[in-house]
């Protein structure tokens, strides 16, 4: 079983979160807390370039940061998304939802 690492960084106008590793039902804890604590008061930029897959319970979190995050006016971004993070998300037909960026520059 591979884990997750997570790596955070504070921007101007976000926290950025660098992850690295797999996304499931075991691995998922701290970063289904820091995307829920994070996105209700700052906009929330994950780094998923280096995670190597995602399973439903990883849909599901970026899902409820994202809501989350249009609740409190505050925006869940996902740059660079790995290939398999990216066939996830086509394959749940939310690619349209979700705010996919390729750097920081782009957050606003």
């Amino acid at each position: 079983m591979e884990q997750l690492a997570i790596r955070e960084k504070d921007g101007a106008n976000y926290i950025l979160l660098e992850l690295t590793g797999t996304i499931d039902s075991y691995t998922s804890a701290e970063l289904q807390t820091k995307v829920y604590d994070y996105v209700k008061t700052t906009n929330l930029v994950l780094d998923l370039a280096n995670v190597t897959g995602i399973d439903s319970s990883g849909m599901g979190i970026l899902m409820a940061g994202h809501n989350d995050g249009e609740d409190t006016r505050h925006k869940l971004y996902l740059m660079n998304p790995s290939g398999d993070v990216r066939q996830a998300i086509d394959d749940t037909g939310f690619a349209d939802t979700f705010h996919i960026i390729r750097s920081v520059t782009e957050v606003n």
